[in-house]
């Protein structure tokens, strides 16, 4: 009986996980199909035999740091609106359904305009229109095909189905078999070009009972909220995806419809399809379904530049809950020399159980239970933060843990980081890039993230090359320049019955 060690069964087991990566080849160039139709959608096409499948993506230039003061969640709600349908999808008898959405509309103007009279609102009248209201939303339900969209396509094989909103860009994904790619055409072709935002005030309660369970009820949502709040004073990074409760309670269907107006076009849209495809067929369907779609002029809200840091910024959450910080240095963003230093720097300090955080802090002095850092947080479009966030281990103390964090930023000034580490951490993000070619998914997401961000998917085979010119002196540089007490910010989550005994 043969017997084989771990290692030798680990190796066999990586090498079939990315044989079909090795087959194909590691280098996109060359591989990669682009179009554009004359409306400006941009289109990405990866043809990939190994399976009869397709994964599709969609990414639009649009987030939350594209939201107007006053607006803010609009993004996020959108997103969920969406999945409600059009002028065909979603409804039994749309121009019925439209009246009761129109009168839904004007109750719902009516109702704020009287609420944000505050204490001088006429109490019997915003309780009769609510009560109008109700009534409206329980005859509306009878014009509706509840979740369409998403039974269409899981009737026809789909796979992870989603949506999500970030800062910069708001993404719509699924994996189909390849023959159902014309489906997934006019669903989508139609959500760009007929949506109906139907159950909007309802929708909206259930966001901002998300924005209660998530952000205000939550240790985690309460200091992050207030770390981005404090490191970013204009720009708006510092505003919830999920938006504030004072606007949400407002925002208006008028408003999100005008929001999507403005950015779900076609000349801001970057569609990726990888899988069993036939580019011809596929442009062909492309331009069927979408070519007709107008473009729109891209205006964006005014995007401040945030002023550099006078000193150090410090904020303290009090919340019944294990104790938590956050610390924050403001750096620039792709495609500048810097950030790649930093995603070096990311990978060194916090990328598994040998990196130098995880062995100082967790294993050899046991002061914290967790530790990891990541670049580019929260966004990437606009310059950003090099973010650290650690939890202490009881009874060690925030304080405690910040030290031990900034012993360790300092030794990357004043010691070189060896050849073994910059060479462990440069094959270390090789092999992430490896990894994510192995699936269809991962691949549509690599390449429409960054075609969208960065203007140019080949910053996937960029990124490789700048990384490989990092030395130890330009970590140094960096640490130098960047992780200073002027630039840093740090949020501190303390229990409320311990900072009441200082």
């Amino acid at each position: 009986m043969i017997k084989y060690t771990r290692s030798f069964i680990v190796c066999v087991l990586i090498a079939a996980l990315l044989l079909p990566v090795m087959v194909w080849g590691l280098s996109l160039e060359g591989q990669i199909e682009e179009f554009n139709l004359k409306n400006g959608m941009k289109v990405l096409i990866l043809k990939r035999d190994f399976a009869p499948v397709v994964s599709l993506y969609m990414r639009f230039k649009v987030g939350a740091v594209d939201e107007f003061e006053g607006e803010t969640g609009t993004a996020h709600l959108l997103e969920h609106m969406l999945f409600k349908g059009t002028e065909t999808l979603g409804t039994k008898n749309y121009e019925e359904e439209k009246k009761i959405l129109d009168a839904l509309d004007v109750l719902a103007v009516k109702i704020e305009q009287e609420m944000q009279k505050g204490d001088k609102a006429d109490q019997d009248s915003l309780a009769a229109w609510r009560e109008q209201l109700q009534a409206l939303q329980k005859e509306h339900k009878n014009w509706v095909v509840k979740d369409e969209v998403s039974g269409l396509y899981s009737q026809n094989g789909a796979e992870g189905l989603n949506a999500s909103t970030g800062y910069d860009v708001t993404t719509y994904k699924v994996s189909l078999p390849a023959n159902r790619i014309e489906l997934w055409a006019r669903v989508e072709s139609d959500r760009m070009a007929n949506p109906v935002l139907r159950e909007f005030y309802s929708e909206r309660d259930v966001v901002r009972e998300e924005r209660r369970q998530r952000e205000e009820t939550n240790p985690d949502g309460k200091l992050m909220e207030a770390f981005l709040k404090t490191s970013f004073a204009e720009h708006p990074y510092r505003r919830p995806i999920i938006g504030w409760d004072a606007d949400l309670k407002y925002l208006q269907r008028e408003k999100v419809e005008q929001f999507f107006r403005s950015y779900y076009s076609p000349n801001n849209v970057v569609v990726t399809l990888v899988g069993a495809v036939n580019p011809d067929k596929i442009m062909e369907i492309m331009e069927r379904y979408f070519g007709s779609i107008p473009p729109q002029e891209i205006v964006r809200p005014v995007q401040l530049k945030e002023p550099g840091q006078l000193g150090e910024r410090r904020v303290e959450v009090e919340f019944d809950a294990n104790p938590q910080v956050m610390i924050g240095y403001h750096k620039p963003t792709l495609p500048h020399f810097d950030d790649y230093v930093f995603d070096v720097i990311d990978i060194l300090l916090s990328a598994g159980r040998t990196s130098r955080l995880y062995k100082k802090l967790v294993e050899e002095k046991k002061i914290a239970v967790s530790v990891g850092t990541s670049n580019g947080f929260p966004g990437v479009r606009y310059a950003n933060l090099f973010a650290i966030f650690a939890t202490p281990r009881s009874p060690h103390t925030t304080e405690e843990v910040e030290r031990e964090i900034y012993e360790q930023l300092e030794l990357l000034k004043t010691e070189a980081i060896t050849p073994y580490e910059l060479t462990k951490v440069k094959n270390r993000l090789e092999a992430g890039f490896i990894r994510s070619l192995a699936s269809n998914a991962g691949l549509a997401a690599k390449l429409s993230y960054y075609q969208t961000v960065a203007g140019d998917w080949r910053y996937i085979e960029e990124h490789s090359k700048q990384i490989s010119k990092v030395t130890a002196d330009d970590v140094k540089r960096v640490a130098e320049q960047y992780f200073v007490d002027a630039n840093r910010t740090v949020a501190t989550l303390v229990k409320k019955e311990e900072n009441s005994r200082r």
